[in-house]
């Protein structure tokens, strides 16, 4: 019978690029998962931190490679979705790159005040300000805009949130805003329409009665959230061409306005078989806004995106051990594992979300079908489906087998709660950054410790 790697070569094709196999262990971009196990034992969550540089450099290149390509005369600016990670190593190495923030609520204003503070961003930062917000969210901004913060945008969500700023803001040059678009849902969904931002039949009379004659305002931007992420379908592009249309419209009666931002959505290799032509839909992208600026006779926008799960899912994994094996009828075989889908990737049991899994060790063995079962005492705790097939395989032995999940590092750690009370108080598992050293070793640090059962009770009341 064939072995394991044979097998997911046959399947798949292997070893791809981010993986290869050494010595029957896996390797994640050069790094000996064996080894960390090893030296940091399991369940252990890890982020390689230089790949978030490595997609923000590769999304920036595209984009200015679209635009030299269609002569586009607009500029292109990479917006950071802070909500996918806000852990402060994150942000400090996505703002490596010359790159500006997206917000959605109160805190990451604090955040991005105590980041200039430190050195790491100046007061010149550009910050988009999405969301619904709350009084406090609101006062944020306002302090931060008189503090200096220039080139922070609000997105105005619904028309009462301009009166707080038209209220309180005061400033010697006008203040810039942004509106955001209620996108229609996609054909599938409960919904027909966003609950997010302003109807679209509403945005031009609204600047018309509120702020076209305001002296302290201007529209520079106008914002849009396709719920698909971006994708090559029909709907996707149907929906982009209504939201420039209404840009140019928008631009004919507001000079101002210059630039369109596309929001976020570029999708991340969640399986073995991802296939997306990122190439491909930047260039369509940048083309079709351009053509579609063109035949309105209007100059085509600055664009902005807001990646997040694009910045920074492809840089973290977590590794387990399997625990025990189950045969619990003539078919169904599981492996017990030392942590929880539902607690340590909670997108798995909401979502039916699938990422890259791997054994880390015993390529060599023959392979078979197998349940991953997570350690707490739910039922929707288990894995059984990759996202190209109806199963799961793993190598079929009885030495001690690790696994990982790859390709995690967008929004699980903050789902999760991190440090907090998680479901049959499992512990929030160790966590490791590792960073390349200028001669190409790697820096590991331990960013958290596992949880132990005294921060738990603590947490929980019984103790002081």
């Amino acid at each position: 019978m064939q072995s394991y790697q044979e097998f997911l070569d046959l399947s798949v094709g292997f070893p791809q690029d981010g993986f290869d196999i050494i010595d029957d262990e896996l390797y994640f971009h050069d790094l000996n998962l064996m080894e960390m196990i090893e030296t940091y034992g399991t369940p252990l969550r890890f982020t390689y931190l230089p790949i978030i540089s490595k997609k923000i450099q590769q999304a920036k290149i595209l984009f200015q490679t679209a635009m030299l390509k269609y002569n586009y005369r607009g500029t292109y600016k990479y917006c950071y979705c802070t909500k996918s990670s806000h852990f402060k190593h994150i942000v400090e190495e996505a703002l490596k790159n010359d790159i500006h923030l997206e917000t959605s609520s109160a805190f990451d204003m604090p955040m991005i005040d105590a980041l200039e503070r430190q050195g790491k961003v100046t007061k010149d930062i550009t910050v988009i300000c999405n969301g619904f917000k709350t009084y406090q969210y609101k006062q944020y901004i306002v302090d931060m805009l008189h503090d200096g913060f220039h080139n922070i945008i609000p997105v105005l969500d619904n028309k009462e949130e301009f009166n707080m700023y038209d209220d309180e803001v005061e400033l010697n040059e006008p203040c810039n805003l942004g509106i955001r678009i209620a996108a229609e849902e996609q054909p599938d969904s409960q919904f027909y329409t966003s609950r997010l931002g302003i109807r679209m039949e509403d945005v031009i009379d609204f600047y018309n009665s509120k702020i076209v004659d305001n002296p302290h305002f201007k529209v520079k931007l106008l914002h849009f959230f396709i719920n698909s992420g971006i994708s090559d379908t029909p709907y996707y592009w149907n929906e982009l061409e209504k939201y420039v249309t209404l840009y140019c419209k928008f631009k004919k009666i507001n000079p101002d306005l210059d630039t369109l931002d596309i929001g976020g959505g570029m999708p991340f290799k969640d399986s073995l078989v991802h296939d997306f032509d990122y190439e491909y839909m930047v260039n369509e992208i940048v083309n079709r806004i351009k053509q579609i600026c063109a035949h309105h006779e209007v100059v085509e926008p600055d664009i902005i995106t807001e990646f997040g799960k694009y910045t920074v899912a492809e840089a973290s994994g977590i590794l387990y051990k399997v625990l025990g094996r189950k045969q619990q009828n003539d078919r169904e075989k599981w492996l017990m594992l030392d942590g929880s889908f539902i607690t340590n990737l909670p997108d798995v049991w909401a979502l039916n979300q699938k990422y890259i899994l791997l054994p880390i060790n015993n390529w060599d063995s023959e392979y078979e079908r197998v349940n991953l079962g997570g350690i707490t005492c739910d039922g929707q705790d288990y894995y059984n489906q990759e996202a190209h097939m109806n199963s799961v395989f793993m190598p079929k032995t009885r030495k001690v087998q690790y696994l990982g999940f790859f390709h995690t590092g967008a929004y699980q750690e903050v789902l999760s709660g991190y440090g907090g009370i998680h479901h049959c108080l499992l512990p929030s598992p160790k966590h490791v950054l590792v960073r390349r050293n200028r001669d190409e070793t790697f820096n590991y640090e331990v960013f958290g410790e596992e949880q132990n059962s005294k921060q738990v009770m603590k947490l929980l009341g019984y103790q002081s």
